[in-house]
């Protein structure tokens, strides 16, 4: 198959996968489009108000702000961390908005959904899940470390996370704070997975962390749908009020397909912001690995803010309910890099995430609506459920970035002294550098590879941060996982670079203060001798990631994604002859996914639903 051949098809697909009238996008002055993706290609009835986040350039506020009042638009929300607000607009009056100097870009508020869907082999329970990740026994519980779970809400009323939640605010209903409580089910599991007692089974069934600080935010309905815009909002009220709330950690385990370059989406932009406040942000990569039809494994499936730089994006991985590593691989479904538009190396690794088993309110819409995915432990109380995806991965993730922070504030130097605190970009590096390859896996399925808890703690204990740069204590790089002795990945995935053969000194030293003291990370980057990140990288024998990619036969990267004969994923995704996504997406012919799902049944359900050959439903596994 030529590549000539592939180009002209990739480009008859996207031209018929326009269904309805686009909208012509005008320039910036810098020669690029003030519009993403989704807003170009918006079709409907001219006179239809899209919910549009505008980005204004400095100075502008105030223009900006008056045209909106002169259109009679009110503005619908205020995101000061990305200097942007929201509004309604119709077609004339974004063509009046895109040719306003003042404006520097505009996003659709893009409908955002849950990462998860469910299996069908072994389960994983969470003492299972603390034991393959070798954090069992490290004398460490992520005491005090506050993590704020931006999702579908916490039912701070279970018995296993009620003393762990401090905090809730719903911004379903403008962030205001009220009693914690979970409609969907899908935060509360994600909390239990991170923070559970085990009160309520003995003990036994405790979270990977389970004396952190939950700060819920809800932005996710009863059917685990939101706003991109409702996210940005959690995320600047998370951002602004770190220190009061003690937030420490971000988990968000949702997203929407990419529309724009990392460097302009307000989602993303959003997520760098808190990171640059001293936050962590662990984001899910998505669930688009595999063809829904075929069940072809192909890549470029990173969902929105899984493509933020900074952020430690986490796949997941089947672990076969082992706790051998020799037997775990990614999940087919879990989405592999690089990111569409900037070609981002993602997942930047790898944790359980597949048949996860922890608690849900039995009022929930999950447990309500899929008594099948319902897991009942004998002797113990309270509800489970077992979920599968990304979103449960980036959970575990969260758990152990608590135990690292801890370990970090109760390690003292030889002189007994405290250690340095650690920044975003230094407990990156140490959860990277310590995970373990998983074979017959490559780095934009893995990462780095799999999360190591065990490893993580012992380097974090290792450093001595009384020097510059810090310096690292001797010890094995390797951890003990069943009867199986793993090295570690030694190894650093940062932008479109990867970097392995790392001392452990290497790999910590720029992390100290900021990932730029040794690092130029923007739009190109210098890393030592070897790699330059430019316009161009050559990786390996069979990948030239630059303007495009070639990736063996299947895949071409550069305007357009042709995935194998069946998928174009550009301004829109065509994935065989049946799915559009675009501004919404319509997926066979018998699902539409704008602001509800609706499942292979016809009937209506939340984004994780199963169609009724009880697999999970098309239209809203991300």
């Amino acid at each position: 198959m030529s590549l000539l051949w592939l180009r002209k098809w990739s480009v008859a697909v996207i031209a018929a996968a326009v269904l309805m009238p686009s909208i012509a996008a005008a320039q910036s002055p810098n020669g690029n489009s003030k519009l993403d993706s989704a807003l170009e290609h918006a079709g409907g009835n001219a006179k239809d108000r899209l919910p549009v986040i505008i980005q204004i350039v400095p100075g502008g506020d105030s223009a900006v702000r008056g045209r909106l009042a002169a259109l009679g638009r009110k503005i619908s929300g205020e995101f000061g961390n990305i200097g942007a607000v929201g509004a309604k607009v119709n077609r004339a009056e974004l063509a009046a908005l895109v040719a306003d100097p003042a404006v520097a870009h505009l996003s659709l508020d893009a409908g955002v959904h849950a990462h998860a869907l469910t299996g069908a082999d072994s389960l994983m329970t969470l003492d299972l899940v603390r034991a393959d990740l070798g954090s069992v026994s490290k004398g460490v519980t992520g005491n005090g470390v506050g993590i704020a779970i931006i999702d579908s809400g916490i039912n701070g009323g279970i018995p296993d996370i009620a003393k762990q939640v401090a905090a809730f605010y719903d911004f379903t209903q403008g962030g205001k704070a009220v009693p914690s409580y979970d409609d969907y089910g899908h935060g509360t599991h994600i909390a239990a997975t991170i923070a559970s007692s085990g009160q309520q089974n003995f003990y036994l069934y405790q979270g990977i962390a389970p004396r952190a600080r939950l700060i819920g935010l809800k932005v996710l309905d009863k059917n685990g749908a939101g706003a991109t815009s409702t996210v940005i909002a959690a995320l600047q009220f998370a951002t602004a009020n770190k220190t009061a709330l003690g937030i420490d950690v971000i988990n968000l385990s949702l997203g929407h397909p990419i529309y724009e370059s990392a460097k302009t989406d307000p989602l993303v932009l959003a997520v760098e912001a808190a990171i640059r406040s001293g936050i962590v942000v662990v984001a899910s990569a998505g669930n688009h690995g595999t063809n829904p039809d075929t069940g072809e494994v192909g890549y470029g499936g990173i969902t929105s803010p899984g493509n933020a730089p900074s952020a430690i994006t986490v796949g997941a991985a089947n672990t076969s309910a082992t706790l051998n590593r020799s037997d775990d691989f990614v999940a087919p479904y879990s989405s592999r890099g690089p990111s569409w538009i900037d070609g981002y190396a993602k997942p930047d690794l790898v944790a359980p995430g597949h048949r996860i088993v922890a608690d849900i309110d039995n009022k929930a819409t999950l447990y309500v609506n899929y008594p099948s995915w319902q897991v009942s432990l004998p002797l113990v109380g309270g509800k489970y459920i077992r979920l599968s995806g990304s979103s449960m991965a980036a959970g575990v993730v969260s758990g152990v970035v608590a135990l690292v922070i801890e370990a970090n504030r109760t390690a003292l130097q030889p002189d007994g002294t405290r250690m340095a605190p650690l920044n975003p970009f230094a407990v990156k590096a140490i959860l990277q550098y310590t995970a373990t390859s998983l074979a017959n896996s490559d780095t934009m399925s893995q990462g780095a590879g799999e999360v190591n808890a065990d490893g993580a703690i012992a380097l974090t204990r290792a450093l001595d941060t009384r020097t510059n740069p810090w310096g690292v204590a001797p010890l094995t790089l390797a951890s003990t996982f069943g009867v199986e002795i793993d090295p570690w990945s030694q190894a650093l995935v940062a932008g479109s670079a990867k970097v392995a053969n790392l001392t452990p000194g290497l790999a910590i030293s720029g992390s100290n203060i900021v990932w730029g003291e040794n690092i130029v990370w923007g739009e190109n980057i210098v890393w030592g001798e070897n790699i330059v990140w430019g316009e161009n990288i050559v990786w390996g024998e069979n990948i030239v990631w630059g303007e495009n990619i070639v990736w063996g036969e299947n895949i071409v990267w550069g305007e357009n994604i042709v995935w194998s004969e069946n998928i174009v994923w550009g301004e829109n995704i065509v994935w065989g002859e049946n799915i559009v996504w675009g501004e919404n997406i319509v997926w066979g012919e018998n699902i539409v996914w704008s602001e509800s799902t609706v499942d292979g049944d016809g009937s209506k359900g939340p984004s994780d639903t199963p169609g009724p050959d009880g697999k999970p439903g098309k239209g809203g596994v991300l």
